[in-house]
């Protein structure tokens, strides 16, 4: 069993009402069973999910936010209006539980690798829908994975993970199945989209200006509908332990 990583050169600077699905097919060689792995920033940049932090007006919550953790009072506002709880906010962190339900620092706005010093980039609206939309406009049979940063509890530095997909399976559940010995899994389920977005980024750096990757030899998980997603990884509250 074989996975290649192949990343997607030659990309311009992609622009608000960019086709990304057409824009990656001509640039790179896509096969049936192929899992596209897309950077976030670039289906943001394509959905308008752009903000000057100077035509942001902060309120009264993020001024006193910002002034206690050392932040932009307009970014600290920007990422209030992205959440629907904040869960800390000390040490000049603030981690919040997203529109979308995932958990990470600032609602996943960064401004890396965008043209301007005033910019910041939001997280796609609906990721999961962005996946689908994107993987209408490829080849058919083939799955679409939209990567983004996340730090992670118990371990330090980042890694990538699947904020969205459609057409790939993004759990493999082994619970029930046998592990090599015989003996019955009873709790272990892969992150398979999750995986996939790590391994993509394996191929590319933060400044490689290689937004895409296409893997292949992960077909097994491909699928012909586009499937529940990226929302099918997050953690039901019930199950949250750091709640």
């Amino acid at each position: 069993m074989k996975v290649e990583a192949i990343g997607v050169e030659g990309m311009p600077e992609v622009k608000e009402g960019a086709l990304l699905g057409e824009l990656i097919a001509a640039r790179g060689e896509i096969v049936p069973g192929d899992v596209l792995v897309i950077s976030q920033k670039i289906v943001s940049k394509a959905e308008g999910r752009l903000r000057r932090l100077s035509s942001v007006i902060p309120g009264a919550e993020a001024r006193k936010l910002a002034a206690m953790l050392g932040k932009e009072p307009a970014l600290v506002e920007l990422v209030l209006e992205e959440s629907s709880e904040i869960l800390r906010a000390e040490g000049g962190v603030l981690v919040v539980e997203t529109r979308h339900g995932f958990v990470c620092a600032n609602a996943g706005i960064d401004s890396s690798n965008l043209p301007e010093e005033d910019m910041v980039c939001l997280l796609p609206e609906d990721p999961d829908a962005s996946a689908r939309r994107i993987r209408r406009e490829i080849p058919p049979r083939l799955a679409v994975v939209i990567a983004d940063s996340f730090g992670r509890a118990w371990r330090l530095g980042q890694a990538e993970v699947a904020i969205g997909c459609a057409g790939l399976q993004p759990l493999d559940d082994w619970r029930g199945r046998a592990d090599a010995h015989g003996r019955e899994l009873a709790a272990t389920e892969i992150a398979v989209a999750d995986e996939a977005a790590a391994a993509a980024d394996l191929v590319r750096n933060k400044n490689s200006r290689v937004p895409a990757v296409i893997l292949r030899g992960l077909d097994r998980f491909v699928t012909a509908e586009d499937g529940p997603g990226a929302a099918a990884l997050r953690r039901p509250r019930s199950e949250d332990l750091f709640r």
